[in-house]
């Protein structure tokens, strides 16, 4: 285990664990936290995890973790990996099993307050509306025709089915797509899951927030972003449910066999993986970006129900002023092909982020017009108690990070933890009585989700600010909370 002692500070807030620590690591390990969050991460296999993604054939850089870091599946939460391409390997491990989760906001135009006395009805009509829960199935049931549409296209079939307006995509992620998307990547099994599950919450940590925007830290940045003080937004979080979870379970069976088939050693069976070029990976990373576009038709047909229930429920003239636009979507899990400066020279990279966001730069030409001058909007959810905060990407990242960012609070209690601990009942009449309407399917899913079971995210927003990665724009605290 890595201890303290094994560990350099680089500055307040980077620490680094040199190659010399494991005769197998290609390249250092390295965490961005403060002294204060380092001892917990060195409690549980976090590190252990980080250190071992410093093996993997190809990687550049280092290896990389957020501080919301805690322990996953073969790669921390909060991992960034590169790997240089065209030999460097790709590792399911490294995006997760919920491919493409991912955050969207849309801001209303409208003061929270004109909101309040609409919540509860507001609330119950999203609820109903947007499935939520283990297997949740929605009102749409896709033929093998539109799911391969959708498969292909992204939040594109979506806003072409009028699940949608058409700029919505200019302010998504790589405005919603992955082009090498492939649906026959996919196995029957993943198909099927995924055909009733378009337009649902899922459960775990996914949600549906109404939130207030209480805090502007950098007003040229919110004004780009379109936010306000006391302005309603509302936050969407949830990924490529059944579908995407089938996808990485598939990979991670067929690379069983392909790190032995390609003579790789790997310290961790859960680094499953084969190189980028091979016929293994190429299957896999055709699925995932499959996934991931499920993922972002997913949020796309969620915010088209979202703009449905306020026209419906809101009185005519809250509605008239209510706008819904979309701020920005970004995604969590997942490996992408971007080129990046490593040592000076331009290289094509496979960039995995797992429970890390992209955070890129003013000079990046991927971003909208409209953020060109500020940075990409980095969306970060904290709790359903404490809030959320809005973030701008910084060219330091692009440097540091290859455009990487925290992607929430992190966990500081297992889920098995959280319940033990709380009683779902009880935190549900607790935030009711804070004026924040809940709605779920699962007090003890509730429970899980608690605001205790997750890191302080001032913290992890402060040391993220203060290395760097990202920038305080603005932070907004729930007034109503749809959880799985």
């Amino acid at each position: 285990m890595v201890t303290r002692a094994d560990l350099r500070q680089l500055s307040p807030f980077e620490w680094e664990v040199p190659v010399g620590y494991r005769a197998d690591m290609l390249v250092p390990a390295r965490v961005y936290m403060s002294e204060e969050m380092l001892g917990a991460a060195l409690e549980d296999r976090a590190m252990e995890q980080l250190v071992n993604t410093a093996t993997l054939p190809g990687i550049v850089g280092h290896a990389l973790a957020m501080p919301d870091m805690h322990m996953g599946y073969g790669f921390p939460i909060g991992g960034v990996v590169a790997t240089a391409l065209p030999d460097g390997v790709i590792s399911p491990g490294g995006v997760g099993y919920d491919i493409n989760c991912g955050v969207r906001l849309l801001r209303t135009g409208i003061e929270a307050d004109a909101l309040l006395p609409h919540m509860d009805r507001l609330m119950t009509a999203l609820f109903s509306r947007v499935a939520s829960g283990v297997g949740a199935s929605g009102a749409l049931r896709l033929s093998p025709g539109q799911l391969d549409a959708v498969l292909h296209e992204g939040a594109g079939w979506a806003v072409a089915q009028g699940h949608g307006l058409a700029n919505d995509l200019e302010f998504a992620e790589d405005n919603g797509r992955l082009a090498e998307a492939d649906g026959g990547a996919l196995s029957p099994r993943a198909r099927e899951r995924g055909r009733g599950q378009l337009g649902t919450l899922g459960s775990g940590n996914h949600f549906l927030e109404i939130d207030r925007v209480v805090q502007v830290h950098d007003q040229a940045a919110a004004q780009a972003y379109g936010l306000t003080v006391g302005e309603a937004v509302v936050w969407i979080h949830c990924g490529s449910r059944g579908l995407g979870h089938q996808v990485c379970t598939d990979a991670v069976r067929e690379m069983q066999s392909a790190v032995r088939r390609y003579g790789i050693d790997i310290p961790d069976r859960e680094l499953v993986c084969a190189p980028y070029g091979s016929e293994e990976a190429q299957r896999y990373y055709r699925a995932m970006c499959a996934a991931a576009n499920y993922a972002w038709a997913n949020r796309q047909v969620i915010t088209h129900i979202v703009r449905q229930v306020f026209e419906d429920e809101l009185p005519a003239e809250e509605s008239r002023r209510c706008r819904l636009d979309l701020v920005y979507d970004v995604c969590h899990n997942i490996a992408k092909v971007e080129e990046h400066d490593v040592g000076g020279r331009l290289q094509r990279l496979c960039v995995h982020r797992k429970g890390a966001t992209r955070a890129f730069g003013p000079s990046r030409p991927e971003l909208p017009e409209r953020y060109g001058r500020i940075g990409q909007p980095v969306l970060i959810p904290g709790n359903m108690e404490d809030g959320s905060y809005v973030l701008a990407g910084t060219d330091l990242a692009l440097e540091r990070t290859f455009g990487s960012s925290c992607h929430g609070a992190g966990r500081a209690l297992s889920r098995k933890q959280a319940r033990r601990e709380v009683e779902g009942g009880a935190l549900r009449d607790h935030l009711e009585r804070s004026s924040i309407v809940v709605r779920t399917d699962s007090l003890g899913g509730l429970a899980e989700e608690a605001p205790q079971a997750y890191k302080d995210l001032d913290l992890v927003v402060e040391v993220t600010h203060a290395s760097g990665l990202a920038t305080r724009v603005a932070k907004t605290t729930p007034m109503g909370v749809i959880k799985g």
